[in-house]
């Protein structure tokens, strides 16, 4: 893994250094440029594969023409050189080589061949043009701001920020997004002019001419309301091989390699699948120790766990505990991520990052995905109650709503029943949709100014999510259609952006085999009544593991990874909140309204309302602030 930075524009090569610079936690093995009229290319490196120097970037071609800078890993590397590319005469064994001459080759084609994470630019210096790709997932982050005759990209946008004539403008649909879901789906970011490049998607563009940017979407998931007829059995022993190959593949590495274990099922699965790979070969694992057990909250302490999986699976299992308190490591965290993420899990992926790369290991394998492509969230096991609310007289689902608002509290599941109740969305998908939301969009716009508001106009959250199913108008399936916004949304949005920043901020790589794309593609073809079957969530993924990890792994209950936002609130962070949430301090940023936010705060403390993410989430923008917007 690596960080990569191009500026096409003016200041492009007196700016290059500081922009690397800023991303080289993602890359403390090498660092190197390469500058041609009107564009400088960056990288900084983390050695994986082929540790030598003939891993360097920017890479450039054998005749002087093709200059790649590259973030990633192409898991079928090797395969592709022996079937593709046997006229080419390669110096090294790195996968970044394989790249730039499959690209040479094949052109844009070459993404159709490769296995991997990525996110890449390559740069054609006779004709000028540049191609920037990023992984069909979202696995590895990519970035651009684009104003008038500027073009910048890089895997941070902190880097972004050191460019000298940088446009600060805000996005103020983002904060909106933010405060209703905790993260930001889609290309917004804080920042007007800055983007994301969605998964699956490539630019193009010209140095000489980079105000003419073209953007094209080069993969789509198959969901297209077909499925698979083979028996239980056939699709439960087709699983079982795909997670073996996935695995495997992503075990590949020249560096010490480790993995995970929270001791739910996801990290559990492939710890096992790696022992079962591996008999004899030492596995070293990492876990949270939180001293936490908050039930009530969909939270507990996986450490119990983690060591009877251990102990299963006769692995080494390194236990962190937690030693920085988290007030004052809240906001250090907000800066690694460079978005107002409202979650606390990145602190419990950092600390095990920082502990793995002291003992040397510097890439980990995760458990991310599978509640993704499986089904694993409670908002899954939401539709099964749907049914029961479409034949409901709406007299009753009246009542049922005014009763529900009254009851005070702040447990996991009275929040879960408020949010399936009180949904004012129009439409079935719209209510689905609001599964994914802490609070209202009206909720939320409330909670700005007027000039605020007046920005934000009629942006509506649900909508975008309604819109993305326009990419699968043949899939009729309901579950379907959340596992769809889960990996176009969710996953690359929140958790893999948060996996991948966590990682390299300690400059540790993380992969994730169940976002292999040979499995991911098998689990579209899945019948949904495979994947939950009533409310078991994962129902042909638990079958398999059965003869794989204990039952206590196999039927223990989806639990969060953080910790308890309520918690938090009321003890750990209530110093942070009574100043940085102080009426005054909302006033000096000009984006929310002070009275609103007190009343918030108000009826959160006298359980009128659970209000735990949009308060973690206003710390999150106030110490985004602070990092991003504050003079230094």
């Amino acid at each position: 893994m690596c960080g990569i930075i191009g500026i096409i524009g003016s200041h492009s090569k007196e700016s290059l250094p500081r922009l690397r610079d800023a991303i080289a936690h993602r890359g403390p093995d090498d660092k190197g440029e390469y500058y041609d009229k009107n564009l400088s290319l960056g990288h900084t490196r983390l050695s994986i594969l082929d540790l030598s120097t003939k891993g360097h970037q920017p890479m450039i071609s054998a005749d002087g023409n093709y200059i790649l800078v590259y973030n990633g890993e192409i898991y079928n590397h090797l395969e592709i050189r022996k079937e593709h590319l046997s006229e080419f005469s390669f110096r090294s064994i790195s996968d970044t080589e394989t790249l730039l001459y499959g690209y040479i080759k094949f052109g844009k084609e070459i993404l159709n061949k490769l296995k991997g994470i990525f996110s890449f630019c390559i740069y054609n210096k006779s004709t000028g043009n540049v191609f920037i790709a990023r992984d069909h997932f979202g696995v590895k982050p990519l970035y651009y701001y684009h104003k008038n005759e500027t073009f910048i990209f890089s895997s941070e946008i902190k880097s972004l920020l050191n460019y000298p004539d940088f446009d600060k403008t805000l996005s103020y649909s983002s904060f909106a997004n933010y405060l209703s879901a905790g993260w930001s789906p889609g290309e917004t970011t804080p920042f007007l002019y800055i983007k994301k490049l969605l998964p699956g998607h490539y630019i193009e563009l010209n140095s000489q001419r980079p105000s003419n940017v073209s953007i094209t979407k080069y993969y789509e998931l198959p969901f297209d309301g077909k499925y698979s007829d083979k028996t239980e059995e056939k699709l439960t022993h087709e699983l079982e091989e795909k997670l073996l190959a996935a695995v495997k593949k992503q075990m590949l590495s020249d560096s010490p390699l480790g993995f995970f274990l929270s001791g739910g099922l996801d990290s559990s699965a492939l710890v096992a699948i790696a022992r079962k790979i591996y008999p004899q070969k030492k596995i070293q694992c990492f876990t949270i120790e939180t001293n936490r057990s908050h039930e009530a909250e969909g939270f507990s302490d996986d450490l119990k766990y983690a060591q009877l999986v251990a102990a299963h699976l006769n692995v080494d299992l390194e236990v962190i505990r937690l030693a920085d308190k988290t007030d004052q490591a809240f906001d250090n965290i907000v800066y690694h991520l460079d978005e107002p993420l409202a979650d606390t899990a990145p602190l419990h992926v950092l600390a095990i990052s920082r502990r793995a790369k002291e003992m040397g290991y510097k890439v980990l394998i995760s458990g991310t995905g599978a509640d993704d492509i499986f089904s694993g969230y409670r908002r899954h096991q939401a539709l099964h109650y749907e049914k029961y609310f479409r034949w409901m007289p709406a007299f009753l689902l009246k009542f049922a709503k005014e009763i529900i608002t009254r009851v005070k509290g702040k447990s996991a599941r009275l929040r879960r029943l408020k949010k399936i109740f009180t949904s004012n969305a129009a439409g079935k998908e719209e209510r689905m949709a609001s599964y994914f939301l802490n609070i209202s969009p009206e909720k939320v716009t409330s909670l700005f100014n007027d000039s605020a508001r007046g920005e934000i106009g009629s942006y509506n959250p649900l909508i975008y999510f309604k819109n993305v199913l326009s990419s699968i108008p043949d899939e009729k399936s309901d579950l379907n259609k959340m596992l769809y916004w889960e990996t176009k949304t969710y996953l690359p949005d929140h958790n893999l952006n948060y996996m991948d920043k966590m990682g390299m901020a300690a400059g540790v790589e993380i992969r994730v085999p169940f976002l292999d794309k040979d499995l991911v593609e098998f689990s579209c073809s899945i019948p949904p009544s495979l994947k939950m079957k009533g409310i078991t969530t994962k129902y042909l993924l638990r079958k398999v593991m059965s003869k794989y990890v204990p039952q206590a792994v196999l039927t223990r209950s989806k639990t969060g990874f953080g910790i308890p936002p309520a918690q938090l609130i009321a003890r750990e962070l209530e110093n942070k909140i009574r100043t940085d949430l102080s009426a005054e301090q909302i006033r000096k940023r000009n984006l929310f309204n002070p009275d609103k936010v007190q009343t918030l705060l108000k009826d959160h403390q006298a359980m009128k309302t659970d209000a735990s993410s949009p308060i973690i989430c206003l710390l999150a923008i106030e110490a985004w602030y602070k990092a991003f917007i504050d003079d230094k």
